[in-house]
């Protein structure tokens, strides 16, 4: 959720939602695996899955950005889309990984006993981090959802930094795909299914705006491994599926309630 949720820290603070992170990361997943069983380098592989997370971003950007739909809309139907076109690809049957190198980087490896899954985790947050705190696009993109048309006339491309953090959205679901796949060393079509409404909670909950124009690094981080550990301690009580998708709701409610814009 992590790698996902530090890039919805920068649509969300933009002022948009992206709802098609959780069956972009399924669809690099499955593409990055079927490349590999096509015959091609593990390199190669990781390359398509980017390819693949980009041109989902990309639409989603066109969507918004130049067409006009809202982005809610947009990647909601995005969402759909992608995720039938998962199964139809898959036949929802998993894809195997037995690359050793791929799996090591991706999710099942360590490097001096830190899980590779964590230093990517930490890695892109601090990336995110310096990003949205220290550069002139992160200052750009809190400042297109905080008042679009004060943004323009300061001189920032307002659409232009829409259009990029739906790019950023895309790369970072393609990279969640390849370390889900990684983990468990397989790819399947329903890969990141509630990824997308996980993320938005942890980023909620660290204090990022959900109307924009406001946005912590640093906070998300800590929403995600709260998440986590709620996660992880549903799944230790034994509650089964149901109840953990009834908590896991109830989650993202509270995280909204906790994010509504003041009125009066």
């Amino acid at each position: 959720v992590t790698v996902i949720a530090v890039a919805m820290t920068f649509v969300i603070s933009s002022g948009e939602l992206d709802l098609s992170v959780g069956s972009t990361a399924a669809l690099a997943a499955l593409t990055c695996a079927l490349v590999m069983q096509a015959g091609f380098g593990w390199p190669v592989a990781v390359i398509a899955a980017f390819a693949a997370g980009l041109a989902v971003g990309s639409l989603n950007g066109f969507f918004v950005t130049v067409i006009g739909i809202p982005s809610f809309l947009v990647t909601l139907g995005m969402m759909q889309f992608i995720r039938g076109l998962d199964m139809r690809v898959t036949y929802t049957n998993p894809i195997s990984i037995t690359n050793p190198t791929f799996n090591g980087i991706f999710g099942s490896g360590n490097l001096f006993g830190v899980p590779s899954l964590l230093i990517w985790a930490v890695a892109i947050a601090m990336l995110g981090f310096v990003t949205l705190k220290y550069t002139g696009f992160g200052r750009e993109v809190l400042a297109t959802g905080g008042n679009r048309m004060a943004a323009e006339y300061s001189g920032v491309k307002t659409r232009r930094v829409k259009f990029i953090v739906f790019l950023l959205s895309g790369a970072a679901a393609a990279l969640a795909g390849m370390l889900y796949s990684g983990m468990m060393q397989t790819a399947r079509f329903n890969f990141g299914e509630g990824a997308e409404l996980m993320a938005i909670a942890a980023v909620i909950l660290g204090g990022t705006s959900l109307f924009g124009g406001r946005g912590t690094i640093l906070g998300t981080f800590a929403g995600s491994l709260l998440i986590g550990t709620i996660n992880n301690g549903l799944i230790i009580m034994g509650l089964d599926v149901s109840e953990q998708m009834m908590v896991s709701g109830g989650i993202i409610i509270l995280a909204v309630a906790f994010g509504k814009k003041p009125t009066g």
